[in-house]
């Protein structure tokens, strides 16, 4: 009876989620296969097909996965340290870490055109210091959507690993070393098989974030298109709607592949769970 119950708490979510959210991602991604009312692939043989699709789609993967792989090799050793903090201090040093979440994406990425212009904070510094010549170009390349990215998705990899390596036994640290390890070797043995949770659930959020972001590729890629963006000008400037769910459901796609990927690399990393 006590389980019937609690179910019965769970419908109104669900029925939400299913009327505002499922309902309409399967009419879209069914609107891809039936353009015209009879069954084609057109749209994905098409998309597939155009090398400056390929090209935007192949940019997009690259944006995502090196902002993933940078925003874990700087959010991971900041983790730890927040981590073995005292509670008031690691109390300040993650509100320092979430910070940034409370101003707009819009605000900050105007923030980084300012520094990263030809004219901008640091071009004029190294141009000063005389590291440079001439301006570097940054601003509208793949490199400053990027550095927008990972100052928008740096905070959400720190906190999920905070999380989960505040429930680390320091104490498997000391008996790894007391048995001769290194404390590096430790390190690696023990905490980084320890964090991998934390590190498949910051990771999906920061890849698929990136892969779906809009307003920092807008902002500081220019013309440089990446899948949002993409899909954005197909569905409002374009008025291409049929190719637009194409590239909805591309990106939906490839978000449950890499969420498969990281689930099987977790159980390959740490099979005991």
């Amino acid at each position: 009876m006590k389980k019937a119950y609690l179910s019965l708490l769970l419908l109104p979510g669900l029925l939400f989620l299913a009327a505002f959210m499922l309902v309409p991602i399967l009419l879209t991604i069914g609107s891809t296969f039936f353009p015209e009312g009879r069954l084609s692939f057109g749209g994905y043989s098409h998309f597939f097909q155009d090398p400056y699709f390929l090209k935007i789609l192949g940019t997009t993967l690259r944006v995502s996965l090196v902002t993933t792989v940078i925003c874990i090799l700087l959010g991971f050793p900041v983790s730890y340290y927040i981590s073995r903090r005292p509670p008031r201090q690691k109390a300040l040093l993650l509100a320092l870490a979430i910070f940034p979440l409370l101003t707009s994406s819009v605000v900050r990425s105007f923030s980084w055109m300012i520094i990263l212009g030809k004219k901008g904070l640091l071009n004029n510094t190294l141009v000063a210091l005389g590291i440079v010549t001439e301006p570097l170009d940054i601003l509208y390349t793949p490199t400053a959507m990027m550095i927008g990215l990972i100052h928008l998705f740096l905070p959400l990899i720190i906190i999920t690993l905070v999380g989960v390596m505040e429930n680390i036994d320091p104490d498997l640290m000391k008996a790894a070393e007391s048995l001769g390890a290194s404390r590096f070797r430790a390190f690696m043995r023990v905490v980084v098989p320890l964090s991998v949770p934390g590190l498949i659930i910051g990771s999906i959020l920061v890849f698929v974030g990136s892969l779906t972001a809009y307003t920092t590729p807008a902002l500081l890629g220019g013309k440089q298109r990446v899948i949002s963006t993409f899909l954005y000008q197909n569905a409002i400037t374009l008025n291409d709607w049929h190719l637009a769910s194409v590239i909805a459901t591309i990106m939906i796609v490839i978000t449950f592949v890499v969420i498969g990927l990281m689930n099987a690399l977790a159980n390959k990393v740490n099979p005991k769970g």
